[in-house]
Order: C-alpha cells, then sequence, then structure tokens
C-alpha cells in the first residue's frame, strides 16, 4: 500500500500570485535560469547506450540542452517545484526528458502504483509513474513531494506593486493643472450653479487657452498633489529582499561578476541546481543496480571561464608546466576548440620537474646523509610527486 508519511495526498497547485510579471522577479529569475542554461550535461556509463547517444544530442527532439535547462529553472524558480517526465519511443522506452508546467498535479494510485497526474490550463489531463518522473523541488517543507509556494514574497510583491502604481499616479498628476478659486457676490446655489456652466462652456469645452477669471472671483490657487514614493533606501530594501529570496545581486543581474565572485554564485545557486538535477534525472533514467555500476547523467560547469584573463593566464601557466592539464583543457578556459588530431591530449612538464621513484629517492636520501641536504617527499613509495 502506498502512503505519504503525513496522511493527506499530496496535491500541487500553481500559485497566482504571477510573480513572473514583475519586472525585478523576472530578471532575477532570468539571470539564474541564463547561467544554469550553460550547464554541459554528460551521460557516463554503459547502461541503455541508445539513450545515452539520443541524450548526448539533446534532451528530447524539440529542445536543445540549454533551452531545457534555462526552462526547467525558470519552473523551478517560479513555482518552486518542476516535473521531469520521460519521452518514449515507439517500444515505450524511454528517448528523453522533458519538463511539463501543469498547473495541478497530484499524486494518487492505480492498481497498487503511485502515478503522477497532473492537468495543463487548457484542461487537458496526463499520468505517468511515479517512479518513471522526476520532481526537483525548492523550500520542500510540509509536502513530501512538492515544494511550497511564493506567499513568503507577497508583502515584498505587494510594495513593489504599490511603488510602481505610485510612480505612474505621480507622472499622470504632473501632466495636468488644478486650480481652487472662491466665488464672491452669489447668494443662492442657483446663480452658482449658473456661473459654474458658464466657467466650464467658456474655458474648458473649446481648443483650449488661458483661463479668464472675472473680478467676481478671488484667492485663485493651484492645487498641488504629492504622490507618495518611497525613497531609494527603502526601495533598495525592497530589491534586496527579492535578490535574498533568489540567490541573486546587481553584479549577477547586470552581468558584473567573475572570477571569486561568479564562484560564490555558483556555489551557491547554480551547484545545487546542478546536483539535483543530475540526482533527480539519473535516478529517473537508470535503474538501481544501474547507477551502481556507474552510469549516471550529470551537469558540470567549467568555472575558470569566469575568472579575469590574468588569473586565466596564471592558472594555465601554473596547471601547464606541472602537467596538471593539457593543451586542449587549457584552450577550453579560453573559449579555443581543440586542437585536431588530439594534438592536445598531451601533458608536458618542464624540465626542472622531474618524477622521484623509490631508487631515486634512496639515492638522494643517502646523499643527504652525507652532505646534510634534505630531499622533498616523505620516503613513501606511494609518493609520486615532482620536486624541483
Amino acid at each position: 500500500m502506498f502512503q505519504t508519511l503525513t496522511a493527506y495526498t499530496p496535491v500541487f497547485t500553481s500559485w497566482s500570485g504571477q510573480i513572473y510579471e514583475s519586472e525585478l522577479v523576472r530578471s532575477a529569475i532570468h539571470a539564474r535560469a541564463t547561467h544554469i542554461s550553460k550547464l554541459s550535461v554528460q551521460v557516463q556509463g554503459s547502461a541503455k547506450p541508445k539513450l545515452q547517444t539520443k541524450l548526448k544530442t539533446g534532451p528530447n527532439e524539440w529542445q536543445t540542452w540549454g533551452q531545457f535547462l534555462y526552462r526547467l529553472s525558470t519552473i523551478l524558480d517560479v513555482q518552486n517545484t518542476a516535473f521531469l517526465v520521460p519521452v518514449q519511443d515507439d517500444f515505450g522506452e524511454a528517448a528523453g526528458i522533458y519538463p511539463i508546467l501543469p498547473s495541478y498535479c497530484e499524486i494518487v494510485q492505480a492498481e497498487g502504483e503511485p502515478w503522477l497526474r497532473y492537468q495543463f490550463r487548457n484542461g487537458e489531463h496526463a499520468a505517468v509513474e511515479l517512479k518513471s518522473c522526476g520532481i526537483m523541488t525548492k523550500f520542500q517543507y510540509s509536502d513530501d513531494f512538492f515544494g511550497e509556494n511564493n506567499l513568503a514574497l507577497t508583502p515584498t510583491m505587494e510594495l513593489i506593486n504599490i511603488q510602481n502604481q505610485g510612480i505612474a499616479e505621480g507622472v499622470k498628476s504632473s501632466a495636468t493643472f488644478r486650480f481652487m478659486a472662491k466665488l464672491n457676490n452669489f447668494t443662492n446655489s442657483e446663480d452658482l450653479a449658473k456661473e459654474q456652466k458658464r466657467f466650464t462652456r467658456a474655458n474648458l469645452q473649446g481648443e483650449g487657452g488661458v483661463l479668464l477669471f472675472p473680478n467676481t472671483y478671488s484667492e485663485i490657487k493651484q492645487i498641488n498633489s504629492t504622490p507618495f514614493v518611497i525613497n531609494a533606501d527603502q526601495m533598495k530594501s525592497i530589491q534586496q529582499n527579492v535578490y535574498n529570496y533568489f540567490g541573486v545581486n546587481e553584479d549577477i543581474l547586470q552581468n558584473k561578476a567573475y572570477g571569486d565572485k561568479w564562484s560564490a554564485f555558483y556555489e551557491g545557486a547554480i551547484e545545487p541546481f546542478a546536483i539535483q538535477f543530475s540526482d533527480v534525472s539519473s535516478k529517473m533514467l537508470f535503474t538501481e543496480r544501474e547507477r551502481a555500476s556507474g552510469s549516471f547523467l550529470m551537469a558540470t560547469a567549467n568555472r575558470l571561464q569566469y575568472m579575469s584573463n590574468t588569473e586565466k593566464l596564471n592558472v594555465s601557466a601554473q596547471m601547464a608546466d606541472r602537467g596538471i592539464m593539457n593543451r586542449d583543457e587549457i584552450r577550453d578556459i579560453w573559449n579555443l576548440p581543440p586542437l585536431p588530431d588530439g594534438q592536445g591530449q598531451e601533458y608536458t612538464i618542464r624540465g626542472e620537474y622531474y618524477f622521484i621513484d623509490q631508487e631515486q629517492k634512496g639515492e638522494k636520501n643517502q646523499n643527504a646523509d652525507q652532505d646534510g641536504t634534505t630531499v622533498p617527499g616523505d620516503g613513501n613509495a606511494a609518493d609520486n610527486t615532482a620536486g624541483e
């Protein structure tokens, strides 16, 4: 029998707050999704070779890996829950994966097996076995399968909406002129109404011009309305709430982050997504035995590409000199293609570096006993590091 620990049917529904319609929120979500779309998806292992061949070219026949990851990240940030379903071929075998956007989703039982049943905005339904699909979540707390909604962001969104309305109303008010005047020598309301109609007909129903006030009017004043607008510090605090909620900052939104700043953003925002996506998709596509044998799907990024040119040059020189990276790997840091015919796969070590084997260690240790000098290394046979 399938039963959730919290003893109620898990249900996911989209939040009607429409946070994606906010310019600031959309910018934050777009920044995350853009960087996530640059992840490199690799398939490892020997299980399901046909599926692996198809996944190397793309997740499905309609999307590239970049488009797939961008949409998946956007769905996850907007709804805190993202669903991955298998794309099946004519034989019922998995031939790819696809991110879906349901407005309503629930887990039901059919013949003793849990199924993920979802409804789209057009009213159509679909279902897939829970073990065959993947669920990515954020802010998961009260539900066993789905993430929380974005109601925690509602106060901030309301402040942003009020601020935008205040600015719009302020622009409208500044484009109009309103006056107030005191009318003298009128004793009854009928005469006052007649004069009001006459003044309107003479000044406000024509082609425009200069308002003319007879001497019966006094204390003529312009009415100035000053709309309330949040000051710069308060607006910055509101923006910071959005940045904190989505894990971004101005440098990320304006493409100013590189080096250590981008590495911090990668570790805090992109890497957790990459790890969860890799785990969920691997569990979805490969059996437990296949995963234990080393078959999995992994999303990675070349973080060295986001260093400054000076940092790239230093890393390239140091890694190449010690034989840690080959020329193709270094060229990848500089966004250059690999060398043809495998020429860039060789490793080189500078002449003043040499490998110390056990026999050399023994000779140098004997020399060290004679002249009092020391040799790098701890004398362990497993120490095969380079000494200078």
